[in-house]
């Protein structure tokens, strides 16, 4: 199998529900590619997974090796110790939250190799420090996208 892509990841908000952004690295052959998205209110938790879903979105390719690399526990534990498949056939019983980006990973994860990778946050990794930076200042930007599953179950 050849070299897997890198898909490094982060996001953020400014208050906890508040403007929110996230950062993607991809990193294929040498080659890098930087993605990152504002909105006007949202969550930490949902820029987090937006980010991974986002990434995975910009894969041209099907059936590929992929590493994720992302400093949200809450991510990476879903996916690695089966809670995203226990959400899913209880179809998010017990009022789990961000449903609409939890089946929208799933979805996403049947179409290539995908492994996940915890990194701490704000450390020595320069990628999720990047990520950091790119998820800050698109939460900080004029004309921020409307999260709008977040927004209609909020008001």
């Amino acid at each position: 199998m050849s070299e897997p892509v890198l898909i490094y990841t982060d996001g953020s908000s400014r208050g906890n529900p508040g403007p929110g952004g996230f950062g993607v690295i991809l990193k294929y052959g040498g080659k890098e590619r930087e993605i990152s998205k504002g909105y006007r209110y949202t969550t930490n938790n949902r820029m987090e997974l937006l980010a991974v879903i986002e990434g995975l979105k910009a894969l041209r390719k099907k059936g590929l090796s992929v590493i994720v690399y992302s400093d949200s526990q809450y991510v990476v534990k879903a996916v690695k110790e089966g809670w995203l498949k226990k959400w899913i056939a209880t179809d998010f019983k017990g009022d789990k939250k961000n449903p609409d980006l939890w089946k929208e990973l799933n979805l996403l994860l049947q179409e290539n190799e995908v492994s996940f990778r915890w990194i701490k946050g704000h450390a020595d990794n320069p990628f999720n420090n990047r990520c950091d930076q790119l998820a800050t200042q698109a939460a900080i930007h004029n004309g921020l996208a409307i999260d709008q599953y977040y927004e209609e179950i909020t008001r």
